[in-house]
């Protein structure tokens, strides 16, 4: 591994329905692969709740997040970390008008999932019009949308 900078504002641009994922680095070596994306997420009703084949980590910088982790809510406030881990059933959503996140996600998939869709689902159509072209996107990466289990408070 060699060192990394990014400088603020750059990065790769993923737009999608739940907020601009930036693509800040994928770093990969003998110990293991992640990704870092900064996301960018206006307020929107919450995505259904889904399951991914990484973990991934929200560290919220800025705004409010309501976080839903296999049927437990958490209020996440800036400073705050949530974990998703792999093969959870997960979703977020922005309380307020925005909220600005790093997502740390484990190994190397998450990145080419996010190209995908944010080339393929349209960001500005509502969920309910693009679910068979999400669920076409979801099923390519290896992510499956997940029936929300009871929330436990």
């Amino acid at each position: 591994m060699s060192t990394v900078y990014i400088p603020p504002g750059e990065g790769r641009h993923f737009p999608m329905i739940d907020g601009d994922h930036v693509a800040k680095v994928g770093i990969q070596d003998d110990s293991g692969a992640f990704e870092v994306f900064e996301v960018v997420a206006p307020a929107a009703p919450m995505a259904p709740p889904h399951v991914s084949p990484w973990t991934g980590v929200l560290f919220l910088l800025e705004g409010r997040v309501s976080a839903m982790v296999d049927g437990t809510s958490y209020e996440v406030e800036p400073g705050g970390v949530v974990v998703f881990p792999a093969g959870t059933p997960s979703t977020f959503g922005v309380v307020g008008e925005s909220a600005r996140f790093i997502a740390i996600t484990s190994g190397d998939r998450a990145g080419r999932f996010f190209e995908d869709f944010s080339g393929t689902v349209p960001a500005d159509r509502p969920v309910e019009e693009s679910m068979e072209v999400i669920k076409s996107v979801t099923q390519r990466h290896g992510v499956a949308m997940a029936t929300a289990p009871e929330v436990v408070e």
